[in-house]
């Protein structure tokens, strides 16, 4: 800031300065080069550990992986190999009734060359394909019942009713296929509503009429198919034409159990598994009906409108 001049004439400069004094000059920083990453001489104590990400199933806690996250984690492998046969069997059962309308047109003339091996291609892919994927969603699907059998049992306490070889060998064993497995999941479905105490321990159990669906579909693919087996060794064409419908029967038998196990995999898991909260969807209140009018407060007398 400046003043007027004083009477000799010569001009003053007058600089405001705070109470400590003038501040201390300013050093200026001199960049210095890169000589790489930064050294300690051991290593150090904090950060995070020396180890890729890795999903939480991957590194097992207390040596042992929660049962419930496997048997999840199992369902969802499960029920997306069970929808895939079910597509592959919609595929394979109208492949099949393709050639039987093919047979019916072959009666009043010959055919194409080239439709009949596109006929055959896709009958020959689509059934090799559905049985393929069939299996695979069985293996699955018994893998993922002892797993949940053995976690809904625990949970319950309670003592599985068979062992493990013994479900196994009652869903590979053709006879025994046609009860075992019906009761096993039945044991399986008492048990996991005896764990939420739904059920009585000393009611005896019995199928839903889900899990009764699934047996009949069960039994029904199961005699389908050794049917169309037995049916192939005859040779007549009548016997031939009858076996493309068998061959579709059984196709649509096989969807429909593909489906039904799909719905029983997803209802036990999800009765077994506590859902996320994290996961679901945030609920809206859009109207309520039949509910009493809130009490409001009485007006007070020096209100005025």
């Amino acid at each position: 800031m400046t003043s007027h001049p004083p009477a000799s004439g010569r001009p003053v400069e007058w600089r405001a300065t705070p109470p400590d004094g003038p501040p201390p000059p300013r050093r200026r920083r001199t960049r210095r080069p890169y000589t790489g990453p930064p050294s300690y001489p051991a290593p150090p104590r904090w950060g995070f550990p020396p180890l890729a990400w890795r999903w939480p199933l991957a590194l097992p806690t207390n040596g042992r992986a929660d049962p419930a996250e496997r048997v999840a984690s199992l369902s969802v492998t499960t029920v997306a190999t069970l929808w895939i046969t079910a597509v592959l069997g919609c595929a394979a059962t109208g492949a099949e009734l393709w050639r039987y309308v093919l047979l019916l047109r072959s009666r009043s003339g010959a055919l194409n060359g080239a439709v009949l091996a596109v006929s055959d291609a896709l009958v020959a892919t689509a059934g090799i394909m559905t049985w393929l994927f069939g299996l695979l969603g069985g293996v699955f699907g018994v893998l993922w019942a002892l797993r949940a059998r053995s976690h809904a049992h625990h949970r319950a306490g309670l003592l599985p009713a068979r062992r493990d070889w013994q479900v196994v060998a009652g869903f590979v064993i053709p006879g025994l296929n046609l009860f075992v497995p019906g009761s096993a999941l039945a044991e399986l479905e008492h048990a996991t509503l005896r764990g939420l105490g739904e059920t009585d321990r000393r009611t005896r159990p019995a199928p839903s009429r889900l899990v009764g669906l699934w047996w009949g579909g069960w039994c029904a693919s199961l005699l389908l198919g050794w049917g169309t087996l037995l049916w192939g060794l005859r040779d007549s064409a009548q016997a031939l034409a009858d076996g493309v419908l068998l061959h579709a029967a059984s196709d649509v038998a096989l969807t429909v159990v593909a489906v039904l196990s799909a719905l029983v995999v997803k209802r036990i898991t999800r009765l077994l598994v506590p859902p996320d909260p994290t996961a679901s969807r945030p609920m809206l209140v859009r109207r309520v009906s039949g509910a009493p009018a809130p009490p409001r407060a009485p007006r007070p007398p020096h209100a005025v409108r």
